[in-house]
């Protein structure tokens, strides 16, 4: 089986409205308005955001874009955007997670939305071509989840047929989508959940 990781949420830290409340306390005092701000600030990853992530415009375009679409200052937005890297830091259950399934003798790739700057960052920073055989980054193919475009990319790229992918991704527009195409699709909550859906489908020892 060959099993497909996305990055954020599952195998990096991304938890936005807690990473607003931090950034920006002068603004953000529950996880409520976090949440609030998030949604605003990333557009459900569309918008301006969407097209960072297809590598469309650049860190400062996208801080322009947002600062001037929702009056937050510019040095406040562009904070942000800088600060993105640093929250996505590997998380220490999927380690084991991706460790476990390599020794089980799967082959994993991944599929991730994610700008150019913060590709770059995690291929500098992490053996992603240990873990992993071949993966997409939706900035290097100018296409994003969920578009249907970006599966088809995957499935060239990691040359088997979609029946063969089982994909983790922690959107379920996104799981949906895979499905779409014939992929098996996990909706990555934890990891702990995952790993017991894996050893139900005999793809782990439990």
């Amino acid at each position: 089986m060959r099993i497909v990781f996305d990055f954020g949420g599952v195998v990096f830290r991304w938890h936005p409205a807690s990473f607003l409340a931090r950034m920006w306390p002068h603004r953000i005092e529950t996880l409520e308005q976090g949440a609030a701000a998030a949604t605003t600030f990333f557009q459900n990853y569309g918008g301006d955001w969407g097209l960072f992530d297809q590598g469309l415009i650049g860190a400062d375009e996208v801080a322009r874009r947002i600062s001037a679409r929702t009056g937050w200052p510019l040095g406040d937005v562009a904070a942000v955007v800088r600060a993105v890297p640093d929250e996505l830091m590997l998380i220490p259950s999927t380690a084991v997670l991706i460790r476990d399934l390599r020794a089980a003798g799967h082959t994993l790739h991944f599929l991730s939305n994610m700008p150019e700057p913060y590709a770059s960052h995690l291929a500098r920073t992490h053996p992603l071509a240990e873990w992993f055989e071949s993966g997409v980054f939706s900035s290097h193919v100018k296409q994003i989840k969920p578009s249907a475009e970006i599966y088809a990319i995957a499935e060239r790229r990691f040359g088997v047929p979609p029946e063969e992918l089982l994909f983790l991704d922690d959107h379920p527009v996104n799981v949906e989508a895979a499905r779409a195409r014939g992929w098996q699709s996990v909706l990555f909550a934890d990891t702990a959940t995952v790993r017991r859906e894996l050893v139900s489908r005999q793809l782990l020892s439990a």
